[in-house]
């Protein structure tokens, strides 16, 4: 019988300990992945300009809308025009279309060669400013790329793949600015 006692006892214990564990460890980590002091409230995210040799007439107002989309969207943070917490600024510096694997024509006269798939390269440099840790702060370059068939025309490359490498430059920049990776 006192074996019995023991055991209930040991028990709630386990118990108690299972239901106090995870307001424990909550207290301890935030659940949601981010980096950023729980005092910083405000963003201003400024326009990127595309200063590429290439111009791509909708690509700077597409990447800074969507660059902004993503922090306000995602985060807590609440746009400010004057003195932000948080100030993210940039310019686009590349944006090209180069060709990567090479194909001729086997029946062409004179062997014609062309282009069988072709390389879309889009890098940004990014301004962060971080008031309220200034530490945090930096000043870096991103760049992707993505490889598609010759046979797709400029239309289609830019309504597609400059939407995938701008989603792929901007999560790079927001994992570096919210989760710190």
């Amino acid at each position: 019988m006192n074996l019995s006692i023991k055991d209930n006892i040991f028990s709630g214990r386990r118990i108690w300990l299972a239901l106090l564990l995870p307001l424990f460890l909550q207290s301890c980590y935030s659940f949601t992945g981010s980096s950023l002091s729980p005092e910083t409230k405000t963003i201003q995210i400024k326009d990127f300009p595309n200063n590429a040799a290439l111009m791509n007439p909708s690509l700077a107002q597409q990447f800074s809308t969507d660059i902004q989309n993503r922090f306000l969207q995602r985060t807590t943070l609440k746009g400010a025009a004057e003195n932000p917490d948080i100030l993210i600024e940039g310019e686009i510096t590349d944006y090209s279309i180069t060709p990567t694997t090479i194909s001729s024509a086997v029946n062409a006269p004179g062997g014609n060669i062309q282009a069988a798939q072709n390389k879309l390269t889009i890098a940004v440099k990014v301004h962060y400013e971080n008031k309220i840790e200034p530490d945090k702060s930096f000043d870096r370059s991103y760049s992707d790329e993505a490889v598609f068939s010759s046979d797709l025309d400029i239309n289609t490359i830019e309504a597609s793949q400059v939407k995938v490498v701008n989603e792929r430059i901007i999560n790079k920049i927001f994992n570096d600015i919210v989760a710190n990776w």
